[in-house]
């Protein structure tokens, strides 16, 4: 199982979360910064398993809507592979 880690602790700002997202799954610099490019990379291109995000809770309070967005675009993505040979999961932990 390939397992990858965003680490969110203490991220104050929006394309600094996108940042964070493109340092924690390895993507390269073609990596678009918005919630659409997120959805394309973690449904049709990265081989992670397995996504840990950290440090939800302590990201500043203008981006708990941007978590949620993250959160919910992981779980439409699980559902997605439930069924497949490679199912996907992923969790929060602080």
């Amino acid at each position: 199982m390939k397992k990858e880690v965003i680490d969110l602790t203490n991220c104050k700002y929006l394309m600094e979360l996108h940042e964070r997202i493109k340092a924690g799954l390895k993507l390269d610099d073609g990596y678009g910064r918005n919630w659409s490019a997120f959805w394309d990379e973690i449904n049709r291109n990265i081989k992670s398993d397995f996504i840990t995000v950290k440090g939800s809770k302590t990201v500043a309070k203008e981006l708990k809507g941007s978590v949620e967005k993250m959160r919910e675009i992981l779980e439409r993505n699980k559902q997605d592979w439930a069924h497949s040979k490679h199912p996907f999961d992923y969790e929060f932990i602080d």
